[in-house]
Formats: C-alpha cells, structure tokens, sequence
C-alpha cells in the first residue's frame, strides 16, 4: 500500500516585490503622514478613503510609463471569483488619482465644489520588481477638482512646502520648481513639430538632466551616440526647430521675472505659450505673497516630468542636501513629490470638462530622506515592561500596566513563561523597552517596586567605569505610590 504524502508546507516567505512593515516602521511612517495631513487639514482639505479595488474600466488608461491600456495592474475577472457573476473586471488601484475621478463623477451632486481632499494608503503595480522598486507602495495625495484658477495650483505648491517642513525637512535643503505644459505647447508650435512628433520630442527632452544641452539637441536633430557606444536616432528636427526648444530648457534665470522674460522669448507669438507663461507669472505673485520665498519654489523650465500628462502647471519637490551613494560618492538626494493640473480626468466618466490639479509624495522616499537627516524614528520607543515574578500575583501586575496607561505611558505585562527571569529582560530587549517594572515577594509585602532602567543600563555595562555604575543606578526602589511618578521620571532622562 502506497505510503500517503503529507500535504505540503507552505512558504513562509514574502511574495517578490512586496515587503512587511514592524512596528518602529509603522509608528514613523504614520508619524509622518499624520505631519503632513495636519498641514493638509489646515488648507481646508478633507480625508477621502476609497477602495482598494476599482472596476479596470473605472481606472483607465492613466499609468504614464506604458503604453498598454491596463498593463501594470493587478486585475481579475469578476466572475471568476465565487459570489461573482457581473463579469466586471476588477483592479488593485495604481494610484489614488484615478479612483478620485471616479469619486469626483459619482458624487458630483452631493460634493461641494470645487472639492479639496487628500488620501493616502497603499497602491498595487504589477511590475518586475528591483532595487528599491516594489509592488506595493504608500502614496501621499492631496487634490482640489473643479478649480479652473491657477489659484489651485499655487495653493498646492504652497501646501507641499509647508508638508515637507512638516515633516522634518528643514528650509534649504528642499526646492519646489514649477513649470507649465502649456509653455512646452508654445514652444513645440514656435518650432513647427508635427503632432505626430510631439511625444517623442517630450521623450528626448525628459533626458535634459542626463545628456544636457547639447545631448538633447542630438538627440532632437540627428541622433547621438551614447557612453556604451550604441546609436540613437533622433527625432529628425532641423536645427532651427530644435532652438527654441533648447532655449526653453536653458532659459532658467537668476530671478523668477528673469526666467519669465525668457520663457516669453522662447514661445514667441503663440498664444496657448503667452498663455502658459501669464500663468507661471500668476502663480510666482501668489506664492509670493503668501511668503514663499525662492530659497523654497521657484519658476524653473527644467522641470519635464508629467509634462505629458500635466495639461498646464507642474511641480517637483527636490531634496538638495547630499548624501554617499553604495560606491561612496555625493549626490544629491532627488525628488520625493511631484504633481500638476490634469483637466481632462473626470470628463472620461461625465463627458464635461473638469479642471483639477493635485500633488503625490513619495512616501518612502520622504522617510528615507528623514532618516538620512536622523529625523526618523527617534519616537518609536516600545513600551514599559511589567515583569511577572509570582504567577499567582497577575492581578497586581495588570493593575501596574493599568495605572502606567492611565497616565498616558505606553505599558504592558510579560504574558510568556516567567520561569526565567532573564528570559524576560531579553523580551524586553527585543521590544526597545526603556523600563522594566520588578516586584517580588518581598518587595510586595514592603509595598515597593524596582524601576529598572534598561537604556541607561545598556550603556553602563557597555561604558562605564564602576564609579560611574555606583552613581548612575540604573535599578531604583520606589514605593508603589510612586510607581508612576518614578517612571515618569525616568522617561525624561
């Protein structure tokens, strides 16, 4: 008789591309989320939370970096799923602006408007993951739909300054640059390209920071020839045309009315460039007068993300402080948030234009930003530890954690085996404990307690000579009166 297989186990591992989150992790990210929409509620924007999931007909064609409609999603049939039978295919959202059209349509009657909202939570690409690019990520957003004035747009640059301070990042080491689609439309009309043309000149001029002036211009006009040696065709523009696109790149001034001056020069007499330009002007008065410096936003036409799917102003947050790359060498940290107006999102579902402009940070790389600073995590303290030295005595040590809590202190009780103490002091070790409560038998029957302080313990006995161990304890007898005053006491150290 054959030998019956046991089932077998699964792996306990994470699936690729996705990561788990502990406690010091989650505490410091909320931490932060909660800065920056504290800085969101004061504008007058309001929390929206929508579902994880959306019909892949609900989200769209709306992923920048591709060029399939739906690839990049995670998304089934609904049908195939029990219970189901609409036949609807469904999606993991991919971002928190595509689900807010679909709010912005549906309760268009009982929304005011124009709606300010932010919202943030995880998103879900199906992409091959690498290095520091993942499957699952947090988005930070903060929107304002149907909003025609550039009004909007300025009071979300300056709400994402304001965001960033927030959060820990200090006024220089981050600049919001903004720049106008509508701006780029004048310039690629003052350089007759073709419509057919006009995605790849955006593609070339995307590689602005990488291959420079003179780069882009090969790569607008006859192509160029990379560091590996490869060819790569040009677009095929005349030299002529491809000047007043390098002269919109480079016409970044020393002052905001100098960049201004440029960009008129640059679009010449189009009217949708003058437009553009007027609007970029608006918005530098606006943030001006509410006193953003240009040590924290400033007009700059470099800026070309999303300006193929901005349809007028767009903004990036860079972080200018430097940091060591894997090989030792400085670089600046790069930009953590990004946005602009997008005109043309809601009308998918209503048919009817609705003006609307929004701001996304990186979530991650903000908190990798703050812990560069060494912003981050200094508050993920785990709680005061309520040892366990008489089974019989649970009750006491509950009311113990009871009474740390009811002050406000974090606390808990040691619910593994105390057979060991020490196996107990090492639970606490792995928790970050700052504390550890201790009562015996004895110390019971005097009506005391044992404050245990285990970082200052740590240090002694990783530094300190037996004089200083003598006058730094870090064990104190209190009564247990004071139990929570001493605690307190010791937490303020």
């Amino acid at each position: 008789m054959a030998k019956e297989q046991k089932p077998r186990r699964p792996r306990a591992e994470t699936p690729k591309g996705f990561r788990d989150y502990f406690g010091a992790a989650v505490t410091e990210r909320n931490r932060m989320l909660e800065k920056i929409a504290e800085i969101y509620r004061l504008h007058g924007f309001d929390a929206l939370e929508t579902s994880g999931v959306e019909t892949v007909e609900a989200l769209g064609k709306f992923l920048p970096d591709v060029d399939r409609p739906n690839a990049g999603v995670f998304a089934w049939q609904e049908e195939a799923v029990p219970g189901g039978g609409s036949g609807d295919w469904l999606a993991l959202r991919y971002d928190l602006t595509a689900p807010l059209a679909r709010v912005a349509a549906q309760y268009r009657n009982d929304l005011p408007s124009p709606y300010r909202r932010y919202a943030m939570g995880p998103v879900w690409r199906n992409e091959k993951p690498g290095p520091g690019r993942f499957r699952q990520f947090y988005q930070c957003d903060a929107d304002t739909v149907g909003a025609a004035s550039v009004a909007a747009d300025a009071e979300i640059i300056a709400m994402l300054a304001d965001a960033l301070e927030a959060a820990g990042i200090a006024r220089g080491d981050y600049l919001v640059r903004v720049n106008n689609r509508k701006v780029l439309n004048g310039v690629l009309e003052a350089a007759r390209v073709e419509p057919g043309q006009a995605a790849d000149v955006l593609r070339q001029i995307d590689k602005f920071d990488k291959v420079g002036e003179a780069g882009v211009r090969e790569l607008l006009t006859t192509g160029r020839t990379d560091a590996s040696g490869a060819e790569i065709p040009g677009v095929g523009l005349e030299p002529a045309q491809a000047d007043p696109v390098i002269a919109f790149l480079t016409s970044k001034g020393d002052t905001n009315d100098e960049t201004l001056s440029n960009l008129r020069s640059a679009v010449g007499v189009s009217a949708i460039g003058a437009e553009g330009v007027e609007e970029l002007a608006q918005i530098a008065a606006m943030l001006d007068a509410t006193g953003m410096d240009a040590d924290r936003v400033v007009i700059d036409p470099s800026v070309v993300r999303g300006l193929g799917y901005y349809t007028g102003p767009v903004f990036e947050a860079e972080l200018t402080f430097e940091i060591l790359d894997d090989k030792g060498r400085k670089r600046q940290f790069g930009s953590v948030a990004g946005g602009g107006r997008y005109d043309d999102l809601v009308e998918r579902f209503t048919g009817q234009k609705v003006p609307a402009t929004g701001v996304s940070i990186g979530v991650d790389r903000l908190l990798a930003a703050l812990r560069e600073k060494g912003l981050a995590g200094a508050e993920a303290q785990g709680p005061v530890v309520v040892t366990v030295m008489d089974r019989d005595r649970m009750a006491d040590y509950q009311a113990m954690a009871a009474e740390l809590r009811a002050a406000g202190i974090r606390a808990e009780v040691y619910l593994g085996n105390p057979k060991n103490f020490g196996n107990q002091l090492k639970y606490a070790d792995k928790r970050g404990a700052p504390v550890a409560i201790i009562q015996g038998g004895d110390e019971a029957a005097r009506g005391v307690v044992q404050v245990k302080d285990l970082i200052l313990g740590a240090k002694i006995a990783a530094e300190a000579s037996v004089e200083e161990w003598k006058s730094q304890p870090a064990q104190v007898e209190a009564t247990r009166e004071a139990l929570v005053a001493t605690v307190r006491e010791m937490l303020a150290r």
